[in-house]
């Protein structure tokens, strides 16, 4: 403290603070800039002299990880902005002359270039869903293991499918990127299931579901309440493949854009958490996401 009682004078950086009751002040020191939460709160002694006392927290790592937030999710609404304009316009062109073309004669090559922009619109689809999804996350609420995973079945085409919870689990997230996280497993699970087409070992042997698309598929906690599953009974993931079926993409079916398992390992990224694929106990696939913020698991009970 200096002669004259102003604590602005030993760090000149929080004069244009003191009047305000909380701020956040940048002080360049020694090995860079750091960033204080300023609190300034009244207070009087036994000999009724005045002053106010001066708090301040270090929250460099908290300022850091807001502004690296900021800048990644300025970058990728950049990103998908040319995605959404520069090159839906020109596509959308493409297919509008392709029309009229194929109204004056149609064959087997206007018919391929039809397919061919079709799937570049999916791609497109696909790629804007990664820049939203990728999105670090910066608001979260308390969201239930079994009522986001009732609600995400709800929306995907689940042929004769069948989805069962064990037990609940209440963790924070955001929760329509977490509805996507579930319906991309899901969706996952019935199609490949359905088709046989998950990559597989020269000794697997396909099990669990048919070919009608009846698999089922089961969500529940994980067993030290710090995270969540979902598996099947379908035809499996070989060992030396679980880690290719995240990457951009990676696809077994000819006409799949292989963003799907990418989107869940953005979402789970953007909130922190870990993804793995596993063996499920059918022989089927298991997804696990852990690290997840969480409370108590409670387990499925049902009535005597």
């Amino acid at each position: 403290m200096t002669v004259d009682g102003r604590v602005d004078a030993v760090v000149p950086e929080l004069a244009e603070h003191l009047d305000t009751e909380e701020a956040v002040v940048d002080i360049q020191r020694v090995g860079g800039m750091r960033y204080y939460q300023l609190s300034a709160n009244p207070f009087s002694t036994a000999e009724a002299s005045r002053g106010r006392l001066i708090t301040l927290t270090d929250i460099t790592e908290r300022e850091r990880y807001r502004t690296e937030l900021e800048r990644q999710n300025r970058r990728l609404e950049r990103f998908a902005s040319v995605v959404s304009h520069d090159l839906r316009n020109p596509l959308s062109v493409a297919k509008g002359r392709l029309e009229l073309a194929r109204e004056v004669r149609d064959d087997e090559d206007l018919a391929a270039t039809a397919t061919a922009l079709e799937r570049m619109e999916t791609l497109i689809e696909d790629l804007l869903t990664l820049a939203r999804e990728g999105r670090l996350v910066d608001g979260t609420e308390p969201v239930s293991l079994a009522a986001v995973a009732e609600e995400s079945w709800s929306l995907v085409e689940t042929d004769e499918a069948t989805l069962t919870v064990e037990g609940d689990l209440t963790f924070e997230a955001e929760g329509d990127r977490v509805k996507r996280l579930f319906e991309n497993l899901f969706r996952n699970a019935v199609e490949h299931s359905s088709t046989g087409s998950r990559p597989k070992a020269d000794d697997a042997v396909e099990q669990g579901s048919s070919a009608d698309g009846s698999v089922t598929v089961e969500v529940g906690p994980l067993a030290d309440a710090g995270g969540f599953y979902v598996a099947d009974d379908g035809p499996g993931i070989p060992e030396e493949r679980r880690g290719e079926v995240f990457e951009f993409g990676y696809s077994t079916e000819e006409e799949g854009t292989g963003f799907g398992l990418a989107i869940v390992k953005e979402v789970a990224e953007a909130h922190g958490w870990t993804v793995s694929a596993t063996e499920s106990e059918t022989g089927g696939a298991r997804f696990e996401i852990s690290g997840v913020e969480t409370g108590r698991a409670v387990a499925e009970t049902t009535d005597p």
